[in-house]
């Protein structure tokens, strides 16, 4: 691929622009991955970008875009603070554009309860759930779903409270544990089968990612930092199915109200058929993540796909 670069005129329509990364969220550490990433990507396509650490050293982040000399924002500040809308609703404050999802479609993003409801309202395939509170009675719980089930917070970034259960009182045991990292839990019925991953970019599919672990539970640990996860474009589908896949990463993206970019991740289950499991509105964007890799196979470079991004805030 030929080196990709802006013209004059087009540098000078984005303006200044500010890489915000970092964050005091759990995924601070990647976010300094992808933000850096980022930067050296515009930086090398000739767009006029800085990078800020937003809470480095403990700053206080408004303080920090108030002196900022900026035109727009490129987020890559993943987790909570940067991904759920909080971010988004400064920017809009600020009158400042920024790229990727607004402040309903980023804080949907974040809680999969709420997302899951969208989906299932409009009629989109989701793997049945309960959401327990004091009055659930369990046993109804496991007539409803059956074993095995997964347990897990509703918000994102804890894969730590995340549990497969086989019993009744492994399945008390769970909610209790997912508790401690979220008021709200979800219960979902367990789908086996093979987990794929779509980046959608401007409301479109790119080539689909399937995922393998050697890992019986598909924690959130065995998809993002253990070494043994596998990234496969020949994903076993027929040409059918993969059509009807990507249409329903498109629909999953368009119904939550996401715009610009992002990644919906979904199962295939031999008896229901795809399973849309979530969507992610601000995802990695370091040298191992999922975006440019998919962005990769489709033709499109790293600098091509952050101008692309960019362009979504004009």
């Amino acid at each position: 691929m030929s080196h990709f670069s802006i013209t004059a005129q087009e540098r000078a329509q984005f303006g200044r622009v500010a890489v915000l990364f970092g964050g005091s969220s759990a995924e601070r550490s990647i976010s300094l991955k992808s933000g850096a990433e980022v930067l050296r990507g515009l930086q090398q396509a000739n767009v006029d970008a800085f990078g800020i650490d937003l809470c480095a050293d403990g700053a206080d982040p408004l303080a920090q875009l108030q002196q900022a000399e900026f035109d727009r924002a490129f987020l890559i500040m993943h987790g909570r603070g940067g991904e759920d809308g909080t971010l988004q609703g400064v920017l809009e404050i600020m009158a400042k554009p920024y790229t990727g999802s607004g402040v309903m479609a980023s804080a949907l993003g974040m809680d999969k309860v709420k997302c899951k409801q969208i989906w299932s309202a409009a009629g989109l395939p989701t793997p049945a759930y309960v959401v327990p509170d004091e009055a659930t009675d369990l046993q109804q719980l496991v007539e409803q779903l059956g074993f095995p089930m997964i347990v897990k917070p509703a918000h994102e970034g804890s894969s730590i409270g995340m549990s497969k259960v086989r019993s009744i009182e492994a399945l008390e045991q769970a909610i209790n544990d997912a508790q401690q990292f979220d008021r709200a839990v979800l219960v979902e019925s367990w789908i086996s089968g093979p987990e794929f991953t779509i980046a959608v970019l401007n409301g479109k599919a790119l080539p689909v990612i399937r995922l393998e672990t050697p890992h019986d539970f598909y924690d959130f640990d065995a998809k993002y930092q253990a070494n043994d996860t596998q990234y496969h474009f020949d994903n076993e589908l027929t040409e059918a199915q993969e059509a009807e896949l990507k249409r329903l990463s498109e629909q999953a993206f368009e119904m939550v109200g996401c715009r610009g970019w992002g990644r919906v991740d979904v199962m295939l289950d031999q008896q229901r058929g795809f399973q849309l499991l979530e969507v992610n509105t601000l995802p990695g964007m370091t040298d191992h993540s999922l975006v440019p890799m998919a962005a990769r196979e489709a033709g499109i470079s790293f600098e091509e796909l952050v101008v692309t991004i960019l362009r979504g805030s004009l």
